[in-house]
């Protein structure tokens, strides 16, 4: 009450009524004591009397701007905008429950704005009402800075609203202390400046990550089993939901996996450069299950590491129905039993997704050049990349077979590998260097070797016996039983072999 008393008698002085006579006049502002709120009903009036005490109290917002929304309500006056905004809101079909707790504008003129700016962007009223919080986000303080900085990171004007529909959340960011911050992070991963607006629109929850949590912990256990760092940007380019997988609960779990099965890290990892996809797979409902289905169709445990490094798609198909049509259609038209499709499967994994008229053709071709059909299928399991082969570079190289080398079909059924080497760059210059030599010789020892095994064969370095003929992996080197003697630059480890078989497939 004394308070009150001293800014009465402050006011009441006649320096202080000077002032502001003086500073209203120079401003040109009209006197709000001549001008006592026109057009306001006798209603209106005895409410404005219960809510201030007299009649000639004046609105509150016009005291005092405030920073949010231009105006200051009393408690009553913003229950009953409040009341008139939802009415308006229901009337458009929003649901407005969850914005109870939420400060909205003081007048509908403000909702509506948003409302019709969001519906311009491509919303719908559904859209809305999946997310209404964005109702309480400001058109130029929030929603205008936050599209603006999405349009200049590469998501077009013309997606803003596809972006906005699948993380409205991002209206509500801070476009210096949250988005930026997140945008150089990846940059920091080499995702490539163009790739940023891919990268987002696959994954836009991606903004609202903290650098100091999922992200940078995902990154640092994949370079800690041999990822190569600047082949970060790549992988998350191509995948960038890992950014966002806890290392305890996902990462890790798959990767011991894999390695207990037989890979080595090495080897997975840059299995994980290649196709960065495969840690989505579901470790106890997709991976284990297709690992135990792929045994108990035959395949041994210990070509579970190759079938994976060859093919690591493989973990993650629905397997079961693939396997069991495969095996199947072989049994019935390609006269392979259940044992010999499981070698199959070994050699070349790929057979699993392979359409059948694709795997007929070359089946076929075959079968017309008078081979019996139990050769063929001698021939399929020894080599299955036979079923993957064009049949025009077949032809060719059955007829080069046929009419130059003049050789029996027996030899093709003994090695099918044949028709998997280039007819122009390896079976015509190593023929006719033997045929200068005089030099009679199986396809084997001719075709399965490198150029620098070829020649020191031809120079006779040494003596090497007939092997009973290669065990063929796509991709890798061919491995020849009972043949010791390699040169220097042949010898490579496993690993090695199991990286050409990844990268070349």
């Amino acid at each position: 009450m004394l308070t009150r008393r001293k800014f009465l008698s402050i006011c009441s002085s006649s320096n202080l009524s000077q002032l502001i006579s003086h500073q209203l006049q120079s401003n040109a502002l009209p006197n709000p004591i001549h001008n006592p709120l026109p057009q306001i009903s006798t209603n209106s009036r005895v409410l404005l009397f219960h809510l201030y005490g007299t009649q000639d109290s004046k609105f509150p917002e016009y005291e005092m701007p405030t920073v949010t929304w231009g105006v200051i309500q009393g408690r009553k006056e913003k229950l009953v905008s409040r009341v008139i905004i939802f009415d308006y809101l229901k009337g458009l079909g929003i649901i407005p429950d969850e914005l109870q707790d939420l400060e909205l504008p003081s007048t509908v003129d403000v909702m509506r704005e948003r409302v019709e700016f969001l519906q311009k962007l491509g919303l719908s009223i559904d859209d809305i009402n999946q997310y209404p919080l964005m109702l309480g986000c400001s058109v130029r303080k929030n929603v205008i800075p936050v599209l603006g900085y999405l349009e200049k990171i590469g998501i077009s004007r013309s997606k803003l609203g596809e972006f906005v529909k699948s993380y409205p959340q991002v209206l509500h960011a801070s476009v210096i202390v949250e988005l930026a911050p997140v945008i150089k992070f990846l940059r920091g991963l080499d995702v490539e400046k163009d790739d940023i607006g891919f990268v987002l629109h696959k994954y836009p929850e991606l903004l609202g990550f903290k650098l100091e949590g999922t992200m940078s912990t995902s990154v640092a256990y994949l370079v800690s089993i041999g990822v190569n760092p600047r082949d970060i940007g790549p992988m998350v380019t191509q995948y960038p939901y890992l950014l966002g997988m806890r290392v305890g609960t996902m990462i890790k779990p798959l990767v011991d996996y894999l390695v207990d099965l037989g890979l080595p890290k090495k080897i997975l990892a840059r299995m994980l450069e290649k196709r960065a996809y495969i840690l989505g797979y579901d470790l106890e409902e997709t991976v284990k299950c297709n690992v135990d289905c792929l045994i108990s169709f035959g395949v041994r445990k210990e070509c579970l590491a190759s079938i994976i490094a060859q093919y690591p798609q493989i973990i993650g198909l629905p397997l079961k129905a693939k396997l069991s049509s495969q095996q199947y259609f072989f049994s019935l038209k390609v006269k392979i039993d259940p044992e010999g499709f499981a070698r199959v499967v070994e050699k070349m994994p790929q057979v699993v997704s392979l359409h059948q008229n694709v795997i007929m053709k070359p089946v076929e071709f075959l079968l017309g050049r008078a081979i019996p059909s139990q050769d063929v299928a001698s021939m399929v399991v020894k080599c299955p990349q036979l079923v993957a082969l064009r049949v025009e570079l077949m032809k060719n190289s059955y007829f080069f077979f046929k009419s130059e080398m003049g050789r029996p079909i027996k030899e093709l059924v003994e090695f099918p590998e044949y028709f998997t080497y280039s007819l122009e760059s390896r079976i015509k210059p190593r023929y006719q260097r033997l045929k200068s030599k005089g030099i009679k010789c199986s396809l084997n020892w001719m075709l399965n070797c490198s150029d620098q095994r070829f020649e020191e064969r031809l120079q006779g370095s040494y003596i090497e016996t007939e092997s009973i003929g290669p065990s063929f992996c796509i991709g890798g080197k061919l491995e020849l039983p009972g043949n010791d003697i390699v040169s220097d630059e042949e010898e490579e480890s496993d690993d090695e072999m199991l990286y050409r078989r990844t990268v070349s497939l």
